[in-house]
């Protein structure tokens, strides 16, 4: 997957403030990068893999068409940053549930129902893992093997749990993982079991939770190295109750809800009358416009007009009327974006 950094801007700047600049110059990019990857997600969730263009993604998001292309290459590109995002955000919750001490079934099961919460929590994010890498591209394809074949090599561990009158064939560790996505896809893509015809019951089943298919799946990982009893006693167990951890898999755009199309200057404004805050009180435009490197102050002055009729910033001063200087400072909404674009930075170092 390519990045396109743009040029950082050329002029005498001192240290201090150029070194600004780059930061807010990444957590622009940064915040542009996770905008497109959101509008992937909900785009390729309403209309498909194959039908999602370019045009979509940034009619979507918000975010320019040359900023698309200074980011990914194509469409592709867009689609496996991604899915690759998406994968994360599902191994950064499975990992440490299959990493918990234990036997390799019970870790197994921890890793499984954390999986199955991820899904349930994001079915979109579901849909493009599962469901559109399919028909994504060879690119995407040869991914999801790889996954696969990662997937696989855990779920061969239980050969040494084995019974020793067990011998499982070779490819068992792939058939299980490959019936597990099978049984996953069917689920996503009708929300409903095989068997099932009538429309009543076809929406109910809809609406069913993911974590019910724990001890189904369960069964049908166990039973080619534990035996029939180890997979009954599994699909007995009671359905897990979801533990309220496990958040949304893909990371949001926090300015999905705002009426905005996301310029650097823009958002370098929002960050200097952030900064100074906490410095000074209630920054003044001329205090702003230098900080963010502006030096028109008519085009500062412009720019936080823009983000004050948002609801990013409010305006504590005094009567412009009696040349008494504005005092900007952000309001909750502002404080929100401010901190979601340094967490999206902070994720990405």
């Amino acid at each position: 997957m390519s990045t396109k950094p743009r040029a950082p801007s050329k002029g005498a700047t001192a240290p201090s403030t150029a070194n600004g600049h780059r930061d807010a110059r990444r957590q622009v990019a940064e915040l542009q990068r996770s905008r497109l990857l959101t509008a992937m997600v909900q785009e390729v969730a309403e209309r498909g893999a194959a039908n999602v263009s370019v045009a979509h993604v940034v009619g979507r998001s918000g975010v320019s068409r040359r900023t698309f292309y200074e980011i990914f290459d194509d469409r592709e590109d867009c689609f496996l940053a991604t899915f690759e995002d998406a994968l994360a955000g599902v191994a950064r919750v499975v990992a440490p549930a299959y990493e918990r001490p234990g036997s390799w079934r019970v870790r197994i099961r921890a890793a499984l129902i954390a999986l199955l919460e991820c899904l349930e929590r994001d079915r979109a994010t579901a849909r493009l893992l599962i469901v559109e890498s399919l028909a994504a591209g060879p690119r995407a394809l040869q991914r999801r093997q790889q996954v696969i074949v990662s997937l696989a090599s855990v779920v061969e561990l239980g050969r040494v749990e084995a019974k020793s009158k067990l011998d499982p064939p070779a490819l068992t560790a792939e058939a299980i993982v490959g019936g597990l996505l099978s049984v996953l896809h069917t689920r996503l893509v009708t929300g409903l079991d095989s068997e099932i015809r009538t429309p009543d019951v076809r929406e109910a089943a809809a609406k069913s939770s993911m974590l019910e298919l724990a001890g189904p799946l369960m069964g049908m990982i166990v039973f080619p190295y534990l035996g029939p009893l180890a997979a009954r006693k599994e699909m007995e167990r009671p359905v897990p109750r979801s533990d309220g951890e496990n958040r949304p898999v893909l990371r949001t755009d926090p300015l999905q809800d705002l009426p905005m199309r996301l310029t650097y200057r823009t958002m370098r404004v929002l960050i200097a009358v952030a900064e100074l805050g906490g410095q000074a009180a209630h920054p003044s435009n001329r205090a702003v416009g230098e900080h963010a490197g502006i030096a028109d102050q008519g085009q500062a002055s412009k720019l936080l007009a823009r983000l004050h009729k948002l609801g990013l910033i409010e305006n504590n001063g005094g009567d412009p009327a009696r040349g008494e200087p504005n005092a900007w400072t952000l309001t909750t909404t502002g404080q929100q974006v401010h901190d979601s674009i340094a967490r999206l930075e902070k994720r990405a170092s």
